[in-house]
């Protein structure tokens, strides 16, 4: 058989497809979530975000409450509860939905907070930080990132002096943090730490579920 004739080609490229000789033309399985309590070390696409998990992310950091507080990696959700156990969390309210977020909780009650917007996506938590560090009372920075492109949209910084919170807040508005100028405002501090039991978390964790793969 001529090697170079058109039906060798058509066979060898029929050989190649069967046997998914190159990996980068997989036909496409649709996107796969973590399986709780699973071994991570094998790598799986992250669940897909959408308007209800962004808006979670947009209303996260903004103040509060207990420093060191157990902080589930979930969006904030803290997961199951045993019967007759309890937890302090935050409980977000918006588009008719509630939902928790715990990742509220580990921000000091005592300190002053500033809001950073328009942060262009090189500023990561240590870019921010090394733009507010020169404060005496800088505490904590954190960069929220958009889940559905990875890109950072905003963040907060906080300090433990009012003045240094002020000072910050009129020196660095309008100054560049990586490649864009940023916008400071107040944060908003209108957040209160609440006890729920099982029966609430249960409930919460079902309404996490439901809203997950909603687009809006």
């Amino acid at each position: 058989m001529d090697p170079y004739s058109a039906q060798n080609y058509y066979q060898q490229y029929q050989q190649q497809q069967s046997a998914d000789v190159n990996p980068y033309h997989q036909p496409y399985q649709g996107p796969m979530y973590p399986i709780p309590g699973a071994s991570t070390s094998a790598h799986s696409a992250p669940v897909p975000a959408n308007a209800y998990e962004y808006d979670v992310g947009i209303l996260a950091q903004q103040s509060v409450y207990v420093p060191g507080a157990m902080i589930d990696k979930r969006g904030g959700a803290g997961g199951k509860l045993a019967k007759g156990g309890k937890r302090t969390t935050v409980l977000r309210k918006g588009a008719g939905k509630v939902w928790e977020d715990q990742t509220l909780l580990e921000w000091n009650p005592s300190w002053f907070r500033l809001f950073v917007g328009d942060l262009s996506n090189d500023v990561s938590d240590d870019v921010l930080s090394n733009a507010f560090n020169k404060y005496a009372s800088f505490q904590k920075a954190r960069v929220i990132r958009d889940r559905l492109s990875g890109k950072a949209k905003f963040g907060f910084v906080a300090f433990s002096d009012p003045e240094d919170f002020l000072k910050a807040w009129k020196e660095m508005d309008g100054k560049y943090v990586g490649n864009r100028p940023i916008k400071l405002k107040k944060a908003d501090n209108n957040i209160n730490p609440v006890e729920i039991g099982h029966r609430k978390a249960r409930q919460l964790e079902k309404e996490l579920k439901q809203n997950r793969h909603k687009p809006y």
